[in-house]
């Protein structure tokens, strides 16, 4: 089995823009800090696909010739050549020679192989150029010592598995190889172009590293293909393109690979529709430059699977990738430990599909960005659900993230359209980046260039650590979202840098109240934040409604929860509401959100007029925000540190201790202590201090 070589990674340039299929756009990524506003920026415009339908860009890219869909051979000119156990018989044509247990193919043609061949190999070595075809019509080949299929060369090969029939070939864990260049190394390898179509069955062992190799173009456009490799599964150098097949693959490395490294517009895998059952020691998918997938059925397990814990940053165990000390400069990356479910080097782009992935490490990730328009993806993994280094952008499909690290992570995060649910140990939605272990440099950050965007669709977070967590900005313009967040005063269900920003949508955050966040004051759609004087238990209902008795929201949060965050296209400047707790709801629920019913039996909590565009509440009436505390805003998104807010993290401290941690927290904030050092000053003071990660 081939030795793994270690491969150095380094970013120097974040928002990398590539142009390996489309131009960039122009747009930039600016933030108005002196206006607190955001400018035209998304994930989008540092994509390479952006909302282009991804079978276009595909058939861009991947082109099928008549040669590689199948046919019915019977009615070409053939050869047949007829496998005896220990060689062969070859009918009279000149383009094959049997030699004891070698078979040769001299020349372009379609040769028909049936039989056993119990150890030996068949090697196509076509002096013209044309295409050679081998049909595998009820074929077993076992080679001790090589390849059992070896295209040493030709311009193409095309593999045809005969409808009805059941092929295998399988190899030795050992090759005795002339050169040093280590090829063969997979019991099918082609030096050339191969592609693989028809009805048939082939059944592939690769006991001595890959299983199927092509260094050039890889195509499958039917037939079921099911491989056991020590190392790889299937891979092609330039392009793999999987147009149709049902394939099931179990590899000691990685299931489906592209590996060329050389050329930016080489590398990609590129898939149209096909069954895939994959499980892997490493990754799944992994191309070098682009992964492309337009439809298909994709079930794929690596690295044994999701942890049955994953870990949160309080202690509860180390993320897949995490290094204790993070630099900025190069790291090696040992490959081996990378198990993924789809991974590309430059960008994952999905259109369509149902997805089952069970990971180690990160079930969707790109070391640029990662564009989804469609599909069916159930995620389950033991650290990011959705990780692009630059982008992330979701404009449709259907996404739940059952058990994460963090949910999606990138430094730019455009949510368009789609229906996403992220259930998460640590932060639900992250921006800025996070300790991966893959790009060093692409680590958490403080920056105007961060943006998380909603523009649409239906978004669920549950998270154990911050609900919404943006080191940069967020700006909300429609959509649904719902936010579980955490019950930990250390984490807020909304955690950002500069602005939230919000002139459209619905969005709901509960969670705990001692970093607690609201909108920008100067944000265009109103909003509020109740913060309860004790803790409100799960499932209990809150009820907001207008004057008239209408319904802004009802809601029953799905944790423990004592501060509520609300802003509703229905809150209006001058509008008097009123808070209701408990009671019961009927109509529709989703996620806690109940639409279409009727509210009754609540007890009042508050009574209130909107002035501003951001209202604080807690039980007596409005009261008033306050700055403070690390990742707070400072721009009357903090939570108050007065005794309006009688749940925050220093309701224990005196006033003279209050003071000195408030201070303690605003030097953090500021960057003239770091976070290790203000959780030793403010664990002297006895308060249990949680940060931003």
């Amino acid at each position: 089995m081939l030795k793994r070589k270690s491969r150095y990674t380094k970013w120097t340039a974040p928002l990398l823009c590539t142009a390996l299929l489309f131009g960039c756009s122009n747009n930039s990524s600016e933030i108005d800090t002196a206006n607190n506003s955001v400018a035209t920026v998304n994930a989008e415009s540092l994509s390479t696909i952006g909302d282009k339908n991804i079978a276009d860009v595909i058939s861009g890219i991947v082109t099928y010739d008549k040669d590689d869909l199948y046919s019915d051979w019977k009615s070409e000119d053939t050869t047949g050549i007829q496998l005896t156990g220990t060689g062969a018989t070859v009918e009279d044509s000149g383009g094959a020679i049997a030699e004891g247990n070698i078979i040769t193919i001299k020349t372009s043609g379609t040769y028909v192989i049936s039989g056993k061949l119990n150890d030996g190999q068949i090697i196509v070595d076509a002096e013209d150029k044309a295409t050679v075809r081998l049909v595998l019509n009820g074929t077993e080949i076992n080679s001790a010592a090589n390849s059992p299929i070896y295209v040493k060369k030709a311009e193409k090969t095309v593999i045809s598995l005969e409808d009805g029939t059941e092929n295998s070939i399988s190899d030795g864990k050992t090759y005795n190889l002339e050169g040093s260049d280590d090829e063969p190394n997979a019991a099918l390898f082609s030096k050339g172009n191969l592609t693989i179509n028809g009805t048939g069955k082939l059944v592939v062992k690769g006991n001595y590293n890959n299983g199927i190799t092509s260094k050039d173009d890889l195509k499958v456009t039917g037939g079921t293909i099911e491989i056991e490799a020590a190392d790889d599964g299937l891979m092609g150098r330039d392009l793999l393109a999987v147009k149709d097949g049902d394939i099931t693959i179990k590899a000691g490395g990685d299931a489906v690979k592209s590996t060329n490294d050389k050329d930016a517009s080489k590398g990609v895998i590129a898939i149209e529709g096909g069954a895939f059952d994959l499980v892997a020691a490493n990754d799944g998918f992994q191309a070098v430059t682009s992964l492309l997938i337009a439809d298909g059925d994709f079930k794929i397990s690596t690295g044994g699977g999701s942890p049955e814990r994953v870990g949160t940053k309080e202690g509860g165990g180390q993320r897949p990738g995490q290094t204790t000390t993070t630099t900025t400069a190069a790291v090696a990356e040992s490959e081996s430990d990378s198990a993924k479910g789809l991974k590309a080097g430059t960008e994952v782009g999905i259109g369509g599909g149902t997805f089952e992935i069970d990971s180690l490490d990160d079930a969707v990730h790109s070391n640029n960005s990662v564009t989804i328009t469609g599909g069916k993806m159930a995620i389950a993994t033991g650290d990011d659900g959705i990780h692009g280094d630059s982008a992330v952008f979701a404009n449709g499909g259907d996404i739940t993230i059952s058990k994460s690290y963090e949910g999606i992570e990138s430094l730019v995060i455009t949510i368009a359209g789609g229906n996403i649910e992220v259930n998460a140990s640590d932060d639900g939605i992250n921006v800025g980046g996070g300790v991966d272990g893959s790009n060093p440099d692409m680590q958490s950050t403080t920056s105007e260039n961060n943006l998380l965007t909603i523009s649409g669709g239906n978004v669920y977070v549950n998270a154990q650590g911050d609900g919404l967590d943006s080191n940069g900005s967020i700006s909300m313009t429609d959509g649904t979202v719902i936010v579980s967040g955490p019950t930990n005063n250390g984490n807020g269900s909304l955690d950002y840098d500069q602005t939230l920003d919000i002139s459209g949508g619905l969005l709901i955050a509960a969670g705990s109240s001692g970093m607690v966040q609201a909108a920008s004051e100067n944000s265009k759609q109103h909003s509020m934040l109740m913060t309860y004087p004790e803790t409100q238990a799960a499932g209990t209902i809150l009820h907001l409604e207008d004057s008239k008795g209408n319904t802004v929201a009802t809601f029953a949060p799905e944790k423990d929860y004592q501060a509520v965050f609300i802003s509703s296209p229905k809150l209006e400047k001058d509008g008097t509401y009123t808070l209701y707790s408990d009671g019961s709801a009927t109509g529709s629920e989703a996620n806690g959100l109940y639409k279409d019913g009727e509210y009754s039996g609540g007890t009042k909590v508050v009574e209130f007029k909107i002035a501003d565009f951001v209202t604080w509440l807690n039980e007596s009436g409005i009261t008033t925000a306050q700055s403070g505390g690390p990742g707070g805003g400072g721009r009357g998104g903090q939570a108050p540190m007065d005794g309006g807010n009688r749940g925050d993290m220093f309701s224990n401290l005196d006033e003279e201790s209050r003071t000195k941690a408030q201070e303690i927290m605003e030097k953090e904030r500021a960057g003239t202590i770091t976070r290790e050092e203000a959780q030793a000053q403010l664990a002297e003071l006895g308060v249990e201090f949680g940060g931003r990660p």
